[in-house]
């Protein structure tokens, strides 16, 4: 599929005659791809307006047998343990959330294709020639099933697949009514996140399943578009609908809690906001009152095949039963190939799914991985080393190295693989002795600033950050990368770039990537080998390696095909920290840390560093704050932030936000823009010393590149993306914020406010699901789960609504696998994730940046922890930018989303202004 969408002005159109052309992938098959006519009604391409209704007939033999079909055999066989599921992606956002439930509920894991890599004779070779597959499940998207680049091949599966059991989700759902002549309507409301109780049937797709109101079934539904039942043809059944309208997430036992307290509630939260004109049209205005209890067809089957759909998503976390519903499609295909079953013996072909992991997450450096895996087991086993006693202080022991370990090096060497060695020192409860964490920074490493990195949890209150990672220019190892994207005229989008190196030495070099800079990282870590007993021990996962930021705009590297606007800045920077401090912040103890090659052995920064910090003592604060502290000397020169967009064109954007989600392309667009103002030549240090006092973050961070003329000074209160040494990824998404309340009761009632507020739910509650989706891209199946979902944090100056998503990393992907899966962290995009960027593309006027990107480390031992880059200050050749944006969504009002992203410039603004 090509994902370049075609943009005209602000408007999506479908083409009213277009063969559907399906790229050849170069599989089993060079046969020329099928093409099937598409006729679509001539008002389908009015998308702008209310009632578009669009009907499709697909030109198709009349035979009574599917095609190339072996002969069938009324056979009684028992069930398998397993069920092969092909399941079609729609380059949707959840795809891998069926995924996951699919892959536990059928005993093996679907194969996944998206909706263009297969053309027909390919598919039609495996279904009926290989008789590879036992069911076809087809995924939401993005779109409608009217335009043949949303929906691919799937037209022709629901079509002609007659005797293969298929589900269909959400655009899939639409498609089935779609393929057979009922008409796809804008629904009255869009509903992006929200729930809804539904009743059914009865049918076997919800045998066990409660029916109607106050029966505990509640599912999420993301749609803008539905199939019209008043045009259902006979051959489809309906089987499900809404028995009530949207209901919150969390209610009346979140009010309840509060009750006792005797506070005020504002009831204007408990009421959805009406959609204000959009665009310039008045049809677009949606009227909610009216069709808050219309029922709207959820579910579908065929009166003759075995083809289901449903309009809501059983895949979200927030959908009750929604793995009841994929084990009945599990028992419906058992029961149908039980009546059907073809002769060829199913347990012959029982690994005919290995071979066809085609999904690019399945394959990502797999060939690689499994060429290196035998040098990983042998380089971990060898050595370990004494580090003396641990609550003490330091390790200066040297130990021989094993005739058998000199050479495993020398292979290792000859094969590029690095042999790394850690020493560390621990100093118990001395961060406080010596001022904490600012001093300890400002007197190592402050005094310049050149070259420096900061890792800073500078609020750890409710656990939310426990350690802090800070250092300088190095040792031997040392050095600095810098990456920029080609220029689009280079025909270098896909990620290729010029990465700049130089050593401790000063020697530099540029270099061509064609594969980018995220694949040249993956080779980086791959190569280094280490002892895990020299870290055990330490309560934290950094060890040495790489530490900086990845700026928004590698997103071509994860899947997005080009940017449309190139970042002032460089697209990735990074220090290979060889020599560090790390605090922790929970005991009050300071490690020094310090990674040297095999062949060689220093400990020279480790003594020197070790008596510069215990000649530390809290006296140097106060010279801290007379270097880096001045009184505010505010004038209205200081204000001068220019913004990149107006008030009238940031809100003229998200009306066309709220358009595009109408029309269905998007369920949620993160809409952002930038500030910036000139800057003169000030200790920018001490801008970042004064926001991390004024808006302390667990994930805040100092960087310093001197060549770059570059400084990062960043209070982000969101996890991106962590990956521990026990293979854990966590992500910690943020949506939703409001300010803090002047009094102790007003900021109880904001507090409460967000909390039950239905559209932050929903803007929350989308990108959580869309967070599952790409931990599930590369965890093992079963393991992605929601411990948190939609707590409230409090900061400085905001509540934010946060929740936690978790999984174990599958043994075949490596970290930057992880976050190449993941990247850009979902909050800042919206979903589903791909044709989100690609609208927010045309629709912001410069590139993000740094902003919006990720801040953090790679450790040599395969660990990360990057942030998401917000509330930050980035200080470029004289210039001060400040990134800021939200989630748009169905609920939103203009205006409000204007000041919700004002908000957020709040403290940086702040910082620069009072310090300047």
């Amino acid at each position: 599929m090509n994902l370049s969408l075609r943009l005209l002005s602000s408007e999506l159109t479908c083409p009213t005659s277009e063969a559907m052309q399906y790229k050849n992938v170069n599989f089993l098959l060079s046969k020329p791809s099928a093409r099937v006519s598409c006729f679509i009604n001539k008002d389908v391409c009015n998308r702008d307006g209310r009632n578009v209704r669009v009907s499709c007939q697909l030109m198709h033999d009349h035979l009574e047998e599917s095609y190339e079909r072996n002969k069938r055999l009324q056979m009684s066989l028992p069930k398998q343990d397993f069920v092969r599921t092909l399941l079609i992606d729609n380059y949707d956002s959840y795809t891998y959330n069926i995924y996951q439930e699919l892959s536990i509920i059928n005993g093996v894991p679907p194969v996944v294709i998206q909706n263009d890599d297969w053309t027909w004779e390919e598919l039609c070779y495996y279904l009926y020639k290989e008789n590879a597959f036992d069911n076809i499940v087809i995924s939401p998207g993005p779109g409608s099933p009217a335009c043949p680049e949303d929906i691919g091949i799937c037209l022709q599966i629901l079509l002609k697949c007659r005797d293969i059991p298929v589900l269909g989700v959400c655009l899939g759902h639409q498609a089935l009514g779609y393929v057979h002549g009922a008409q796809i309507v804008h629904a009255s409301e869009p509903v992006h996140g929200r729930l809804s109780e539904v009743e059914h049937n009865g049918c076997q797709l919800f045998h066990g399943i409660p029916s109607g109101r106050n029966s505990g079934f509640k599912v999420v539904r993301y749609h803008s578009l539905v199939i019209d039942s008043e045009s259902l043809p006979e051959v489809l059944i309906p089987i499900a609908w809404t028995s009530t309208g949207t209901l919150p997430f969390i209610g009346s036992k979140v009010s309840d809690k509060y009750n006792s307290r005797e506070i005020q509630i504002d009831q204007s939260i408990f009421v959805d906001p009406v959609l204000p004109e959009v665009g310039d049209r008045s049809s677009n205005i949606i009227d909610y009152g009216k069709t808050r209890n219309a029922k709207v067809l959820m579910g579908v089957k065929h009166s003759t095949r075995p083809h289901y759909g449903v309009q809501f998503h059983p895949e979200s976390v927030a959908t009750c039963h929604g793995s009841q519903i994929f084990k009945n499609f599990r028992e419906i295909t058992d029961d149908y190939w039980l009546r059907f079953r073809s002769s060829y013996k199913k347990e012959k072909r029982a690994n005919s799914d290995a071979h066809m992991q085609v999904s690019s997450a399945s394959r990502l450096y797999r060939d690689f991985n499994r060429s290196i895996s035998s040098d990983n087991n042998a380089a971990d086993r060898p050595r370990k080393e004494n580090h003396g006693d641990k609550d003490l202080a330091h390790n200066n022991t040297d130990i021989k190295c094993m005739d058998m370990f000199n050479m495993v090096n020398a292979h290792h060497a000859s094969t590029g693989f690095k042999c790394l060695k850690l020493k560390w020192r621990k100093f118990s409860h001395l961060a406080g002795q010596v001022g904490g964490a600012k001093s300890i920074f400002c007197q190592l490493f402050g005094h310049e600033a050149e070259n420096t990195f900061w890792l800073d949890s500078s609020s750890t209150e409710m656990g939310r950050a426990r350690f802090s990672f800070m250092g300088g220019k190095g040792g031997s190892l040392w050095k600095q990368l810098k990456f920029r994207l080609s220029d689009q005229s280079d025909g270098c989008s896909n990620g290729g770039g010029y990465l700049s190196l130089e050593d401790s030495e000063g020697s530099a070099k540029t270099i061509f990537l064609e594969g980018g800079f995220l694949d040249y990282l993956n080779k980086e870590l791959q190569s280094y080998r280490y002892d895990k007993d020299e870290y055990e021990g330490l309560p934290f996962d950094f060890h040495g390696g790489y530490v900086g930021y990845i700026g928004y705009d590698l997103k071509v590297e994860c899947g997005v095909t080009s940017n449309r606007h190139k970042s002032k800045t460089p697209d990735a920077c990074f220090f290979f920290a060889d020599n560090l401090v790390a605090i922790d912040h929970k005991n009050d103890d300071v490690y020094l840390l310090a990674i040297h090659e095999e062949s060689s052995s220093m400990t020279q920064w480790l003594d020197g560093t070790e008596e510069k910090l215990l000649s530390l003592t809290g006296s140097v604060m106060i010279d801290l704050e007379r270097q880096y502290f001045r009184p505010s000397t505010f004038s209205s020169r200081n204000a001068g932030f220019t913004a990149e967009k107006s008030r009238e064109h940031y809100i003229r954007d998200v009306k066309k936000c709220l358009n595009y989600i109408r029309d269905g392309e998007s369920y949620e667009l993160c809409l952002t823009t930038q500030i910036r103002k000139p800057i003169e030549a000030l200790n920018y240090l001490g801008i970042y010393l004064h926001l991390r006092e004024r808006n302390p973050a667990p994930y805040a961070a100092w960087l310093n590149f001197s060549k770059e003329d570059l400084c990062i000074c960043c209070s982000s209160p969101e996890r991106f993306l962590q990956l521990d040494r026990n293979d854990m990824l966590e992500a910690k998404p943020i949506k939703g914020t409001v300010a803090r309340g002047a009094t102790e009761e007003e900021d109880e009632q904001l507090k409460l406010k967000l909390q039950l507020s239905e559209k932050d739910q929903a803007e929350n509650l989308m990108i959580v699901d869309l967070l599952r989706n790409d931990l599930g891209r590369v965890c093992d199946p079963g393991s992605v789960h929601v411990p948190h979902l939609m707590d409230i944090q409090s900061y400085a100056t905001v509540h934010t609504m946060v929740s936690t998503i978790r999984g174990k990393k599958r043994s075949d992907v490596s970290a930057v696998d992880c976050v190449k899966a993941a990247f850009p962290g979902g909050s800042m995009t919206g979903a589903p994730k791909l044709r989100s960027m690609e609208l927010l593309d045309s629709l912001e006027s410069c590139s993000r940046g740094i902003y919006s990107g990720c801040i953090g480390f790679f450790s040599y031992n395969q660990t990360f922890d990057l942030n998401i880059v917000i509330r930050t200050v980035v200080i470029h050749e004289g210039e001060a930018s400040i990134g800021a944006g939200g989630a748009i969504v169905a609920l939103s009002n203009p205006e409000d989303e204007y000041e919700e992203m004002i908000l957020k410039t709040k403290a940086p603004v702040n910082t620069v202004i009072d310090f300047e």
